[in-house]
């Protein structure tokens, strides 16, 4: 598959666990100094920290890192109040925010606090509208908005951000209408396998179904494909620095293979772009010839730690 020439490797690390002002200033310290490209907060109603305010706690304690989530849940938030949050944060960090957005995916939050969970296809609609509110709220100009979800009349979004014409956009997900939507909207498209729900399919992990996505994603975007940075993060396992990776490989398929009725092999897993199983060198090797095959340049790693060496001498490059 063409793929273009490499784009430098981005890495994100993320921060889970609840920790006070201090110790969540020196992790992004940490982070800037080893050169992680972004220091991401999920956003879920767990025991963690609040994105927002997280991220606005990482902005004022650096320089250069770049913030977000990893991602924001688009019916947790009205977008035109997430737009004035965004676009604050992005104003007072200088620029260093990126907007990522998905249609939300897990039941027992919603179920939680009340709130409907409806069937994917709504929840994909509410996204769509979503991204054009928050464009349209970043924009220079008062904008309306008419759809299914959503009313705006007449409305100036303010502050406005300090990145033209916005902010870098994120959109991830693992099924097809989602990431056709990345790659007409997105700057940042976020791989995702397909399996959080009761249609769990673990090949989702695999590099074919990988280059399936990736044809949706370029039919989507045309002539803007070529611009696009496209981004990965481990799943259904940690990140673990092992020199037994094909066995811990066998391991995972055999506790798959549990889930689901599908199942995958061990090679399958160890060369998937959402498993981080290896040495330092194997991995090392794995995110350069993924980046050299299919294009993937934007990697969350999980929390600071196990791969810190890695990305201090591969950031940038």
């Amino acid at each position: 598959m063409p793929i273009g020439p490499p784009k430098p490797f981005h890495f994100l690390a993320s921060i889970q666990e609840v920790v006070d002002g201090p110790a969540l200033a020196e992790k992004a310290r940490r982070a800037e100094s080893l050169g992680y490209h972004a220091l991401v907060v999920p956003d879920h109603l767990i025991e963690q920290l609040s994105p927002v305010v997280a991220m606005t706690w990482i902005a004022q304690a650096t320089e250069r890192l770049r913030v977000a989530a990893f991602v924001f849940n688009n019916d947790l938030r009205h977008p035109a109040v997430l737009a004035q949050d965004l676009a604050s944060l992005d104003v007072l960090s200088g620029g260093r925010l990126d907007v990522a957005m998905g249609a939300g995916w897990n039941r027992p939050e919603y179920d939680a606090i009340g709130l409907p969970f409806d069937r994917t296809p709504v929840r994909q609609d509410r996204l769509v509208e979503a991204i054009a509110i928050l464009k349209g709220a970043f924009g220079a100009s008062p904008f309306s908005f008419g759809g299914e979800h959503y009313t705006i009349t007449d409305y100036d979004g303010q502050p406005k951000p300090v990145q033209k014409p916005h902010p870098p956009f994120l959109i991830g997900g693992g099924g097809r209408r989602t990431l056709e939507l990345a790659g007409r909207q997105a700057q940042i498209v976020g791989l995702a396998p397909r399996i959080a729900n009761e249609r769990a399919d673990p090949t989702s992990l695999t590099v074919p179904a990988t280059l399936e996505k990736l044809d949706w994603v370029r039919a989507a975007a045309g002539d803007r494909f070529a611009d696009l940075e496209l981004n990965v993060y481990p799943s259904t396992t940690d990140v673990s620095v092992t020199d037994h990776a094909l066995a811990e490989a066998r391991d995972l398929a055999a506790r798959l293979a549990g889930r689901t009725t599908v199942d995958v092999s061990a090679e399958d897993l160890f060369e998937s772009p959402h498993i981080f199983i290896g040495s330092l060198g194997e991995l090392e090797a794995k995110f350069v010839r993924q980046r050299e095959e299919l294009g993937i340049s934007s990697i969350m790693v999980g929390e600071l730690g196990p791969l810190d060496s890695l990305v201090e001498r591969l950031a940038g490059t």
